[in-house]
């Protein structure tokens, strides 16, 4: 954020150095002469009254993750002090369209960081790229890196990066609980990759584990913090999740997620390009699980609406269903789909920072604890508040065209002996309360 003083104007613009993207619709309020809603002090300029800019709060931080955001700058007057020139050279000045430079100075005001995010499996083909994109966030103070090795060379190369965030790494089981000590947000990409030929089911007799151990330490270190399992299988895992949770006497329903963005990142972006729209634009709900045919896109929900022929609908639901199959092979057993997953994965924890912070437009879907269906955990579209689920959007499961619902009936035996599967696997194995 710089001020600065054009032609015997004072104007304000949002500057975030090394993220200034992600930062473009700040949901803030200046106000000359006063302290901003940011946390950071505006110089006092000689003015008789005050006048406020405010940025659209619906828009906050949404060019990060993805959503809509606004082109435009609110401007109001609090008081006589400005006229409707002044306000409407006010509004140019933020569209880049004023001309004069001359009589220029500058002072910055640095976004406030205060929130404290944790990734554990950190040195891993997800956890490096997911670290350094939570590393560029202006809303992370502290950003600590965990896994069982080589996680020390990607905390010093990511501390090189200008951005608010201090970085620290911790090793091995001994360091874990410093790890998560008043931890906000903790992300779980740790686990095995999937290889060609393997299933997310081949997957869990490795990673059920590791996502069991890890969750015990968050029960115990920090119970308070939004938990976001991406940890394959995720139909499974998160039910596995809970169980500890439960076991420990520490289990919020309201703030335990499976991580399925990915799959609305993919149905967005494949829709985009078979009907040649504009990607920011597009927004196609995914429900179910996270898992092949559980993975189900509504895309008679898809805003902006289009049309869709049958052909298009069902070749579009099975490359979204299979694109991670798609991503494995293309790689040729040099791993799975770590990029876009750690995009997928950064959109959700910005999501969830911006709702902590007060945000209150925050929608993703995610894999919840639900009772949209029979079913006790469900993936749809929720709204986050401060609290964690504020609020479990049912209504795009009304009015479903006879494909979806065909499909929404066909998924649930398999998401149902998915979890069944991660209930199980604890109940089986107790933790230590």
């Amino acid at each position: 954020m710089y001020h600065e003083k054009i032609a015997g104007t004072h104007v304000f613009y949002c500057l975030y150095r090394g993220c200034c993207k992600m930062a473009a619709t700040s949901a803030t309020t200046f106000s000359i002469g006063s302290t901003a809603s940011a946390g950071c002090k505006v110089g006092h300029l000689k003015q008789p009254k005050a006048f406020s800019i405010k940025f659209n709060s619906k828009n906050y931080l949404r060019t990060f993750n993805g959503l809509k955001s606004a082109n435009s700058v609110n401007c109001r007057s609090v008081s006589s002090f400005l006229g409707s020139e002044s306000q409407t050279a006010l509004k140019r000045s933020y569209k880049g369209k004023l001309q004069k430079q001359n009589q220029r100075s500058y002072s910055y005001v640095q976004p406030q960081a205060s929130y404290k995010v944790a990734v554990l499996g950190a040195a891993g083909g997800i956890g490096q790229p997911l670290a350094l994109l939570v590393k560029m966030s202006p809303l992370v103070s502290a950003l600590n890196l965990y896994d069982i090795a080589n996680v020390k060379g990607v905390a010093a190369d990511l501390s090189h990066c200008n951005t608010p965030s201090q970085v620290s790494d911790f090793t091995g089981a001994s360091e874990l609980a410093n790890c998560l000590r008043d931890v906000n947000v903790v992300v779980i990409p740790a686990g095995v990759p999937r290889k060609p030929g393997m299933t997310r089911d081949d997957l869990f007799n490795i990673n059920a584990n590791i996502v069991r151990t890890l969750v015990e330490a968050v029960a115990d270190n920090c119970p308070d913090a939004f938990i976001h399992i991406i940890s394959n299988p995720v139909n499974s895992t998160v039910p596995i999740a809970a169980e500890v949770l439960k076991q420990k006497g520490v289990y919020d329903p309201k703030k335990l997620f499976g991580v399925t963005t990915l799959d609305v990142v993919r149905a967005n972006t494949f829709v985009a390009q078979k009907k040649n729209l504009k990607l920011i634009d597009v927004d196609v709900p995914v429900i179910g699980g996270h898992a092949g045919i559980t993975i189900l896109p509504l895309l008679s929900k898809t805003k902006p609406s289009v049309t869709f022929t049958d052909t298009e609908v069902e070749e579009l639901t099975v490359r979204i269903q299979n694109a991670g199959t798609e991503v494995v092979e293309a790689k040729a057993g040099a791993g799975s789909a770590t990029l876009s997953m750690a995009y997928a994965a950064a959109r959700f924890v910005e999501s969830s920072l911006r709702a902590l912070d007060g945000d209150s437009d925050v929608y993703e879907c995610a894999y919840i604890q639900s009772d949209l269906t029979e079913l006790p955990f469900f993936a749809s579209r929720i709204k986050l508040g401060r609290n964690g689920v504020e609020a479990v959007i049912g209504s795009e499961l009304q009015g479903l065209t006879e494909y979806e619902q065909k499909a929404l009936e066909a998924l649930k035996p398999e998401l149902k002996a998915s979890i069944e599967k991660g209930v199980a696997f604890v109940q089986k194995q107790p933790v230590t309360a």
